[in-house]
């Protein structure tokens, strides 16, 4: 599979007193537990209603952050009609990428790696909640001037909402740092066992 490179366009923070909408930063200091300082900071997590557990069951915490890119959101922007651009801080993501291809169809284990060293690892698709839908009808105008519908948002975003991960490798990650995309290798002796039975 060819190489991907693209760059972080821009970084945000979430802190404890906001709900959804995050500051915009110059950098990010990434620990195992998460971003320093991000709301979503932690190694657990409890469940929500519709989660993949029932309601209130603690678990890891597979959101220690949330990334958006800069060619879905246009497209979002597009699809939704708005008069003006789509913010990812108002989406409440932490990071915003630009140049690459299809960024929310990475797929489970994919690798993003920073000048630092610091590694990111997607863990799923962030589908569109009901919730973020309605709080963006409220601050976005359409081009018509009509109000925007509740679930504008949720029809728009279906394909095209970002990805939620886990950070693998600590590290300071910066606004404009180049970013490497490493889709899932099996490890090594996986790989080896593999090429056995094909030989066998």
């Amino acid at each position: 599979m060819s190489k991907i490179t693209g760059v972080l366009e821009s970084v945000y923070i979430g802190s404890p007193d906001k709900e959804f909408a995050k500051d915009p930063c110059a950098s990010l200091q990434l620990e195992l537990d998460g971003i320093v300082g991000d709301r979503h900071r932690s190694l657990a997590r409890e469940t929500w209603k519709g989660d993949k557990q029932p309601q209130g069951t603690k678990r890891r915490n597979e959101r220690q952050w949330s990334a958006v890119s800069v060619e879905e959101l246009v497209a979002i922007q597009q699809q939704m009609g708005l008069n003006e651009s789509l913010s990812a801080a108002n989406l409440g993501a932490n990071l915003c990428f630009e140049g690459i291809p299809n960024m929310s169809q990475l797929p489970r284990g994919t690798i993003l790696k920073f000048p630092s060293g610091a590694e990111l690892l997607v863990e799923e698709y962030n589908p569109p909640c009901v919730e973020m839908s309605a709080k963006l009808a409220s601050i976005y105008s359409s081009n018509s001037a009509e109000p925007l519908a509740r679930g504008a948002f949720s029809r728009a975003a279906k394909f095209c909402r970002g990805l939620v991960g886990v950070v693998e490798v600590a590290g300071v990650i910066n606004a404009g740092d180049e970013v490497r995309v490493q889709f899932y290798q099996p490890p090594l002796w996986l790989a080896r066992l593999m090429k056995l039975e094909e030989d066998s």
